[in-house]
């Protein structure tokens, strides 16, 4: 087994490889203003959407003052709709630069920052409000959600949480339910690495991020399972949740589930949906360390190399 410094090197020099490997000229091929046309949503659908999702009212958009005045000329929609969600806090100094590039690309509303808007948020308002317009005879709102692809610039956490959101969709009858791509921001990315997202961040990124909006608008969906997990633990003590994990109603134990010792009077319960793997242990304490390091000090934090070798 490696020592933990042999590990860091390992992971960063493969950070590195994943890196280099991803300095193509492949986006240079994609006119701008092209791609730009095809995935922006019409102005009255951004601001609309915005409206609901400031004021967690579907029903806060002026359909009068929004909507195309009867009479006026259709608007259409646009070919590839795309929604980014860029946890900023992810990548090290690249957040910030990667959303003001992504807003570039589409309208600037179309990119949200998971500091200000929570991916529910997004689904509860910013979608209902898109499916009341075409509840509403809105044909271009209701092509737009038809055809809608979510992006995550993050790691495999902030993923698992926007997808956790995205299944609500699903319990609710809201179909179809949009496919997602992933920018790589993460230290790990093996949620990313597995579906040929990348494993890493590339040093050309400008231009490998037009690439990856047009894969997400022409590649090939593929499934992935999900799994619901529940946690019981003895009631009393605190606990700081990641945002893929709520509190729930206690729940009763498996009676079949051998248990040494007394089982406590009261639990707390918890449960969330996961993707890919969910850990509890070494790996899961290093994990945990390394956010609250994170958040502690993100000045150490600088990049998914330097997040590794940490």
């Amino acid at each position: 087994m490696n020592s933990p410094s042999q590990a860091g090197s390992s992971s960063a020099r493969s950070s590195v490889i994943h890196s280099i490997r991803g300095c193509t000229l492949a986006g240079l091929g994609i006119p701008k203003e092209d791609l730009r046309k095809k995935i922006t949503f019409p102005e009255y659908i951004r601001l609309a959407m915005i409206e609901a999702i400031q004021s967690k009212d579907v029903d806060a958009a002026s359909v009068a003052q929004l909507y195309p005045p009867e009479g006026a000329e259709p608007v259409e929609p646009p070919e590839l709709p795309i929604v980014v969600f860029v946890n900023s806090k992810s990548g090290g100094r690249h957040g910030p630069e990667l959303k003001a590039r992504l807003q570039e690309l589409m309208g600037e509303e179309q990119v949200f920052d998971l500091s200000a808007v929570k991916p529910h948020e997004f689904v509860q308002y910013g979608l209902g409000c898109l499916e009341k317009f075409a509840s509403l005879g809105d044909n271009c709102a209701k092509e737009t959600r038809l055809k809608l692809r979510i992006v995550v610039a993050g790691g495999d956490g902030t993923v698992g949480w926007v997808l956790g959101c995205l299944q609500q969709l699903n319990k609710q009858g809201r179909l179809p339910v949009p496919p997602t791509g992933i920018i790589p921001l993460g230290t790990g990315n093996d949620l990313s690495r597995s579906f040929g997202w990348g494993g890493s961040f590339p040093f050309n990124w400008k231009s490998a991020i037009k690439r990856t909006l047009d894969k997400v608008a022409h590649g090939p969906l593929a499934f992935l399972d999900s799994w619901h997990v529940l946690i019981s633990m003895p009631a009393g003590k605190d606990l700081e949740t990641p945002y893929s994990i709520k509190e729930t109603e206690e729940v009763p134990l498996d009676q079949e589930l051998e248990v040494d010792g007394n089982l406590p009077e009261k639990l707390n319960c918890y449960q969330g949906v996961f993707y890919n793997y969910f850990s509890i242990g070494m790996d899961a304490q290093v994990a945990y360390g390394f956010h609250t390091l994170r958040n502690e000090k993100p000045y150490l934090a600088q990049g998914p190399i330097s997040n590794k070798v940490l």
